[in-house]
């Protein structure tokens, strides 16, 4: 879990890098409030998600303009799954999202808020990530 929590934690000393131009108070593709848990002190923490184009922007409160400054940032094309995590946490409307090697776990306030955000999340993941690179695309109808 620890680079998926760097490259969240980066943007307090990055945040134009990190945010990429991204205008996270204008028009966001899903908002709302979930639970999180620290990365050090593994209290859960209610805090404000914003997803907008291929990034999971987190803030304490839920007033979000353009001069206030993330919490965090996740880029969702970095992760490969986002899934139910009831079993693992033993909490209800747990999730999760993973990358090849962490995972950060979220609670939503109800089922139908769970469900919405796996959605929300799993359409970024597809549209902003590259499943295969150029060099791994075979080309089976070219003549050799």
């Amino acid at each position: 879990m620890a680079s998926l929590w760097r490259a969240a934690l980066a943007l307090t000393q990055t945040q134009s890098t990190q945010t990429d131009g991204v205008e996270f108070w204008s028009n966001p593709e899903r908002t709302g409030w979930l639970m999180k848990q620290g990365e050090h002190i593994k209290t859960w923490r209610r805090r404000w998600f914003i997803l907008k184009q291929g990034k999971l922007f987190w803030f304490k409160d839920s007033t979000v303009t353009r001069v206030c400054k993330p919490r965090g940032v996740i880029p969702v094309a970095s992760c490969l799954t986002v899934k139910g995590a009831e079993d693992v946490l033993h909490k209800q409307n747990a999730f999760e999202l993973s990358t090849r090697s962490d995972t950060m776990y979220f609670i939503a306030d109800s089922e139908k808020e769970k469900e919405d955000w796996i959605n929300s999340i799993g359409r970024s993941i597809v549209q902003h990530s590259r499943s295969v690179t150029d060099s791994e695309i075979v080309d089976y109808d070219s003549k050799s």
